[in-house]
C-alpha cells in the first residue's frame, strides 16, 4: 500500500467491515476523527435525561521529520518541528468540531534506545507548554524506550465532554447549504515542504518568504471559528488534513450522502503556499490542510461575515447538491472531482 492514509475503500473493506462487535454505548467510531461514549447514572431513574456524553479523539505521528536520518545521528528530534504540539493540537481540533469541550490527553511514546533524557525532557515540555494554552491537562500515558523503533513515536488521546444538547448539532450537511472556508488551504503542508525544501526555496525566494512559510504551523488551531461557528448557524463541520482541501470535501461529502459544488478560484490560498508548490512539485489541492475548517450553513454569507468580524477569515466557495456529483468548477470548465488521492507531502 502507498505511504500516509489509507484510501476510503482499503478503509470500508479491510477495516471497518472487520469490526462486528457492537456496544449501545458507542454513538459514533467507525470512520469518525472521533468517538462518541454515552455515559449514565444507574442511580438516577431517567437516563436518557442523565445522559452525558464523551468524546474520544486519537492521532499518533513519528516524531521526526528527517528522511533517511536515524534518530541518533540526528541529534535531535529532525527538524524543529512542533511534534506534540501538532498532535494535541489536532486531538482538541477534532473534539471541538464535534461540539465537545476537551478536557484532557494521554500520551505514549516510544522511544529507540539512543535517546537522551534532556531530548524527552524537551517534548513533554512542549507538550505541557501547548496543554496550557489550551487549558486541559495531561493525565497520564506511558513512555516506553524499545528496539521496535528506530525513530520516536508518539501516540497522544485527547479527552473531551460533550452534552446531550449539543451531540449531533454540526453534523447535518444536507443540499441546499452553503460551504465556507476558514483561513486557507495548504497551510500545515506548506510549513512541512518549507522546512524540508528550504535550502532549495531560498535560492529563488527571499528569505523573508520561505520563513513566512514555515511559521505556518501558528495556524493549526481551528478552535477559534469552530467556536465563532457554532453561534453563528452552521450545521456541519469537518477540518482539512491529509489530502488536502479536495479530499477534506469528498470526505465531507461521502460521509452526508449527498453532491458538492466548489469554484475552485474562491478556493482560499496564500501566495506562500503556490510559491513553494511551484518549486518543489505538489499539488496545493491535494496538500496537508490543517488549520483550515470547512463549514456548512443556510446563509453562508451571514456566517462568513460573522467569523470575518472576529479576525477569522473565511469564505463561501460552493454548495452541496442533491446528487452524489462532487464537480469543481474553474471558470467555464467544469469537471469531477477524483477520490482522495495520496497526499502531495510524501512526494517530497
Amino acid at each position: 500500500m502507498k505511504l500516509g492514509k489509507v484510501s476510503g475503500n482499503v478503509l470500508k473493506r479491510s477495516v471497518w467491515k472487520q469490526i462486528h462487535t457492537r456496544r449501545d454505548e458507542i454513538k459514533d467510531s467507525a470512520g469518525a476523527d472521533c468517538a462518541i461514549f454515552a455515559l449514565t447514572d444507574t442511580h438516577i431513574p431517567d437516563m436518557v435525561s442523565c445522559m452525558q456524553e464523551s468524546a474520544v479523539s486519537v492521532r499518533d505521528k513519528i516524531c521526526t521529520e528527517q528522511k533517511n536520518v536515524s534518530f541518533a545521528s540526528a541529534g535531535t528530534f529532525g527538524e524543529p518541528v512542533r511534534t506534540m504540539a501538532h498532535l494535541i493540537q489536532k486531538c482538541v481540533n477534532n473534539m471541538v468540531i464535534s461540539g465537545a469541550e476537551p478536557l484532557a490527553v494521554m500520551i505514549t511514546l516510544l522511544l529507540p534506545q539512543e535517546t537522551e533524557e534532556t531530548e524527552l525532557k524537551a517534548l513533554m515540555a512542549e507538550a505541557d507548554e501547548v496543554c496550557e494554552r489550551l487549558s486541559i491537562q495531561i493525565a497520564g500515558g506511558q513512555t516506553r524506550v524499545t528496539k521496535s523503533v528506530n525513530l520516536p513515536f508518539a501516540v497522544v488521546t485527547g479527552y473531551g465532554k460533550l452534552s446531550k444538547k449539543t451531540y449531533g448539532v454540526f453534523k447535518t450537511a444536507r443540499p441546499g447549504q452553503d460551504i465556507v472556508l476558514s483561513k486557507w488551504i495548504g497551510l500545515e503542508g506548506t510549513a512541512m515542504l518549507a522546512r524540508r525544501g528550504r535550502e532549495k526555496l531560498l535560492a529563488r525566494y527571499p528569505a523573508y518568504l520561505v520563513e513566512e512559510a514555515i511559521d505556518f504551523d501558528r495556524y493549526l488551531s481551528i478552535v477559534p471559528e469552530a467556536a465563532a461557528a457554532v453561534k453563528s448557524g452552521v450545521c456541519a463541520m469537518h477540518d482539512a488534513s491529509e489530502g488536502g482541501i479536495f479530499a477534506a470535501l469528498w470526505e465531507l461529502a461521502e460521509g452526508a450522502g449527498v453532491g458538492l459544488t466548489i469554484d475552485l478560484k474562491k478556493l482560499p490560498i496564500r501566495q506562500e503556499t503556490v510559491e513553494v508548490c511551484e518549486v518543489l512539485n505538489a499539488n496545493p489541492y491535494e496538500l496537508l490542510s490543517g488549520g483550515c475548517l470547512i463549514m456548512t450553513t443556510e446563509d453562508g454569507a451571514s456566517l462568513a461575515a460573522a467569523l470575518q468580524a472576529e479576525g477569522l477569515p473565511a469564505v463561501v466557495v460552493g454548495k452541496m447538491t442533491d446528487s452524489n456529483d462532487r464537480l469543481i468548477l474553474n471558470e467555464d470548465e467544469v469537471r469531477y472531482m477524483d477520490r482522495p488521492k495520496q497526499d502531495a507531502i510524501y512526494g517530497y
